[in-house]
């Protein structure tokens, strides 16, 4: 249905936004559902291969929906939704079970989930005050990927040997840009987030030809 309770048109762009049964949310919908397996493969069989190969997938398929959804045009309302949060539980749950592990130091944990905290609640504010949907920049992409392949590099390097620690020193090389990047994404989001603040518009403005008018930010 439209805004005013007109019916979508079928073939509509409309209609294709409303699609929920699409590649890219099966995908991320998928995520979340390996993300159980991994945290069984590390606490239970204590296997931390499994579990990093587990983690590593989650981690790749967040380009492959959203190289799937622009290449195969199926972008939807719900994917706007569903992707973020899936990276966000992912991300969350897989620092929290490495940390518990002992894989990583506390103090890196607590960055990392604070920052996410915050930002997930900025995006729920933005939501409840009715502003516009803010597109996730580039910056932000890259760090959370950076995050997401540097966590399962810190498991894998958990244990003894000559490869062990050159693996763990060269993740630490490489976990630090991927932290700045991130909290320079949460910097940039900062005057978006005003601007669209600025221009939001009451329900009775809005178009009901713009099904992302009142989406909701959508930060990464």
């Amino acid at each position: 249905m439209e805004a005013d309770g007109s019916p979508v048109v079928p073939g509509s762009p409309d209609a294709a936004l409303d699609r929920i049964a699409t590649v890219p949310n099966l995908l991320s919908a998928g995520r979340i559902v390996l993300l159980g397996f991994f945290v069984w493969a590390l606490f239970g069989p204590d296997d931390r291969v499994a579990a990093v190969v587990l983690l590593a997938v989650c981690g790749i398929t967040d380009f492959v929906d959203g190289y799937v959804a622009r290449r195969f045009h199926q972008v939807s309302t719900i994917g706007k939704v569903l992707d973020p949060t899936a990276d966000r539980v992912v991300l969350g749950t897989g620092v929290v079970s490495i940390a518990v592990y002992g894989a990583v130091p506390g103090w890196l944990a607590g960055v990392v989930l604070g920052r996410e905290i915050l930002v997930s609640l900025a995006v729920l504010g933005l939501a409840a005050l009715g502003a516009k949907r803010i597109d996730v920049l580039w910056v932000g992409k890259a760090g959370t990927f950076g995050l997401m392949g540097c966590f399962p590099l810190f498991l894998l390097s958990d244990t003894t040997g000559r490869w062990a620690s050159v693996l763990r020193d060269v993740t630490w090389v490489l976990v630090v840009p991927a932290l700045a990047l991130s909290f320079v994404a949460a910097v940039s989001y900062v005057p978006l987030a005003r601007k669209a603040l600025a221009e939001r518009k009451s329900p009775t403005d809005e178009s009901p030809t713009d099904p992302v008018a009142a989406g909701g930010a959508r930060l990464r």
